[in-house]
């Protein structure tokens, strides 16, 4: 009887062992470059001679970038025996992990036909690797203390994806994170992120520092088979080429299209939660008036004091509004309130308070029209030199900007350049042209800016 026993179990270990064997013959002969555009084979040659630890990925809108990044992952996983490599994947807000990077990792263990050999659950959000246990593990970079207690179940973490590389604070940020995670053996770390506009934006100036352990790639659409993007994507990239070239070759080529004399080099283009939006605690709302050349502008934004981040929320941005017009639109855009409606215990109606709006004071008429039409309209501070006064105090903030949220904010401050002599030398001076967003959110900031003991 003992004997059997002792058979079974012998039996049951050899099975396993077998099957092991067959799952690791099995993953050995997948190839991702099948899944890979071309442009990145030279890549994958390059990882698997273990030449370099970093690898940035600059690249333009559809240059499948993340596809690429998700397949090395999950392929090096799958083919190290061991187990002790596993992954952690960043982006620089928690919210936006399961809908971007998250997604991506299935979306790559699907393609490579390998379902049945992984396990992902969204809380604690990872993949298991189930053969041997090694993890994808995704955080956001919202909370360093959920960094620095990160480590994989066993080993060391060999691959590291920072996934829009650009939305991070800085060079500094990053090392940081770096020596949290890259302890125990030699990590292959990723950088993928879509340029941002200025040249003198941390993340370009970065990846152009001369480093041996590190090789660039920069990539666009045009380097993908078309079957894969779609007639949708194609449309619209032409569509953009033909209306705005500077934007297609920025957003679709991943040109940083700065001249290098941009007024605002903090800019911050990237997607913004409405988590991320709801995380802060004040908004300021500024007007900038206008009717026929000029359009009326109003710009809504919060301020976070601890990070000195400007996001920008909302946006209006017409010609041809009357005083009137342009009241029921700030209205119609929820910018009169501030925060959810409370019941009054009296009369059991719901008010909200009242959002001021800080305006032009060069326009006093304007202001008390607005106020007539029912908005706490106040006019702002203006001081002698207060145009470059603001300008510095803005330039000293990071700018969060959202183009789908506020398109016009996007345009004016990342196309916001100084002005050139005949020699090519940019003047001090700002030019005072195309700045109309760039007007109001300075009006909606002006008890921080000339009185900083005030406001939120």
């Amino acid at each position: 009887m003992e004997l059997d026993r002792l058979e079974k179990r012998i039996r049951a270990l050899q099975a396993r062992k077998a099957a092991r064997a067959a799952t690791f013959e099995r993953v050995q002969g997948i190839d991702p470059t099948e899944h890979e555009a071309a442009v990145y084979h030279a890549i994958h040659a390059d990882i698997a001679a273990d030449a370099h630890t970093y690898y940035n990925l600059p690249g333009g809108r559809g240059s499948c970038k993340s596809s690429f990044v998700s397949l090395e992952i999950v392929d090096g996983i799958q083919k190290d025996p061991t187990g002790t490599g596993s992954a952690v994947v960043f982006r620089r807000w928690g919210s936006t992990l399961r809908e971007s990077v998250f997604a991506q990792i299935q979306w790559a263990i699907d393609a490579l036909g390998v379902s049945d050999l992984w396990a992902c659950t969204v809380s604690p959000m990872r993949c298991t690797y189930l053969p041997t246990g090694a993890q994808i593990i995704f955080r956001g970079l919202d909370d360093n203390s959920k960094i620095k207690s990160i480590k994989p179940a066993k080993g060391f973490f060999r691959w590291v994806w920072f996934e829009e590389f650009s939305e991070l604070p800085g060079e500094n940020f990053v090392r940081s994170v770096m020596q949290s995670v890259g302890r125990g053996g030699k990590p292959v770390v990723f950088r993928s992120f879509n340029p941002p506009v200025s040249l003198n934006n941390w993340a370009n100036k970065f990846i152009q520092q001369p480093n041996e352990e590190a090789l660039t790639l920069h990539t666009d659409y045009t380097q993908v088979p078309p079957e894969w993007l779609g007639g949708v994507f194609l449309n619209e990239a032409q569509r953009i080429q033909s209306l705005n070239p500077k934007v297609y070759e920025h957003e679709y080529l991943g040109i940083p299209t700065g001249s290098g004399g941009e007024v605002f080099t903090t800019l911050e283009v990237r997607e913004i939660a409405d988590e991320e939006l709801a995380m802060q605690c004040y908004r300021y709302v500024g007007c900038d008036f206008g009717f026929a050349s000029d359009p009326a502008a109003v710009v809504a934004l919060s301020y976070d004091r601890s990070t000195e981040t400007i996001y920008f929320a909302d946006e209006i941005y017409k010609r041809g509004l009357s005083n009137e017009a342009l009241a029921a639109e700030i209205r119609a855009h929820g910018l009169d309130h501030v925060g959810e409606p409370r019941k009054n215990p009296i009369t059991g109606a719901e008010t909200a308070p009242e959002q001021v709006i800080y305006c032009d004071c060069a326009e006093p008429k304007s202001v008390h029209d607005l106020r007539e039409y029912g908005l706490q309209a106040r006019p702002c501070i203006k001081r002698p030199g207060c145009v470059n006064y603001r300008i510095k105090w803005l330039q000293k903030r990071t700018l969060v900007v959202d183009p789908r949220r506020t398109p016009n904010v996007y345009r004016e401050f990342s196309q916001y350049e100084y002005d050139a002599d005949k020699d090519g030398n940019f003047l001090p001076s700002v030019p005072d042209r195309d700045n109309h967003t760039i007007d109001a959110a300075a009006y909606a900031l002006t008890i921080l800016i000339f009185n900083p003991r005030e406001g939120a």
